[in-house]
């Protein structure tokens, strides 16, 4: 299925950009530069909801001792730590024109600073330890205890006083123009089935790693040969 995924999102790529970059109309308060919000708002969305399900497959290969569950959580963690990477990028080039500062000690960027650095910890604590099973618990741990930054960061605009704005985009209803909805949705949409994709390759990778030495996979190889 990864096929189907991959260029599934890349479709939604194109649209959601075309979309937001130029059928969008400029907004009249922030003007050209908060079209980076396309790539933004989906990068920091799918960087947190992200980390939640590597957290829960972490859990679940924690108290199951399921090996699947172990890997889908080593899998995801890459692309989470790309999407909060991102996240941060392009918060900071939208940030400089209408705060004047590329970084500032913002509640929401220090939670989502901090989101970035449980994801490269995780990989980087999985990567040190050569036993795959305590690898795997190592890192579970880790995992589970940090997921309690992802309501932090979704919460921390109502707790604390931040530059940040509210959500825009309420069950209540919005005020954002129906083409910039769309362009979101679209973007929104892309990224996830990047993710989706991205995590399907890494898993099989990490499964015939693990499963070299036995006769399922050696046969694999070799009728790929």
């Amino acid at each position: 299925m990864v096929p189907w995924f991959s260029w599934s999102a890349a479709i939604f790529f194109v649209a959601g950009l075309y979309l937001g970059f130029f059928v969008a109309p400029t907004d009249v308060q922030q003007g050209e530069a908060y079209r980076i919000m396309f790539i933004h708002v989906p990068a920091s969305i799918l960087s947190m909801f992200i980390y939640l399900v590597m957290a829960g497959y972490a859990a679940l290969g924690l108290i199951f001792n399921t090996r699947l569950s172990s890997m889908m959580a080593s899998a995801l963690a890459p692309t989470g730590a790309l999407l909060a990477f991102l996240s941060l990028w392009t918060g900071a080039l939208w940030g400089k024109p209408m705060w004047g500062s590329w970084w500032v000690w913002d509640a929401r960027l220090t939670s989502e600073l901090i989101l970035l650095f449980l994801y490269i910890g995780f990989i980087a604590l999985h990567a040190s330890i050569e036993d795959p099973r305590r690898a795997d618990r190592a890192s579970a741990l880790l995992a589970i205890i940090g997921s309690v930054n992802v309501p932090i960061i979704y919460f921390s605009v109502q707790w604390w006083n931040t530059l940040h704005q509210g959500a825009t985009i309420k069950f209540t209803g919005t005020s954002m123009h129906e083409v910039m909805q769309q362009g979101l949705l679209a973007m929104l949409l892309a990224v996830w089935l990047y993710a989706i994709a991205m995590t399907l390759i890494r898993v099989r990778s990490i499964i015939l790693e693990r499963e070299s030495k036995t006769q399922w996979v050696a046969e694999l190889i070799e009728v790929k040969r």
